[in-house]
């Protein structure tokens, strides 16, 4: 079984939407479904390192204040997998430029039921939504 570990952003607005990613109908894992922008932390790599390296690759975007709300652990497929889940307000400053996945969407948090997302992504988005207070 290999270990994988990511570190993810839930990125959110002044309305406190959350910024989501739709994933590639030919993506390596979880094709066409809804989730977080993020990815592989690479050997040597701290969660935050990682974070700030993902979110400019996929997004152009620099994080700045990001705020751990979860340490997850979830099995998927053979593989056993530790998420960093940060938070950060959106810096709309910085335009959002989009280089992974076929879209991108601000979405509320009642409207979240009707996508297609993975149930470990479910659960980071009730703490998020805790964190928030929304």
């Amino acid at each position: 079984m290999a270990v994988r570990n990511i570190s993810v952003l839930a990125l959110y607005n002044k309305d406190k939407e959350i910024l989501l990613q739709h994933r590639d109908e030919d993506a390596k894992r979880l094709p066409n479904y809804w989730g977080f922008f993020g990815g592989g932390i690479e050997k040597g790599e701290t969660p935050e390192a990682a974070l700030e390296r993902e979110i400019f690759e996929e997004l152009e975007y620099k994080v700045s204040k990001p705020v751990r709300v979860l340490v997850q652990k979830f099995n998927w497929k053979e593989d056993e997998n530790i998420k960093y889940v940060f938070v950060e307000e959106y810096d709309s400053s910085q335009p959002l430029i989009q280089h992974e996945g076929q879209g991108k969407s601000w979405r509320k948090f009642d409207d979240l039921g009707n996508l297609q997302m993975i149930d470990h992504d479910m659960l980071a988005i009730a703490e998020i939504r805790k964190f928030l207070g929304v």
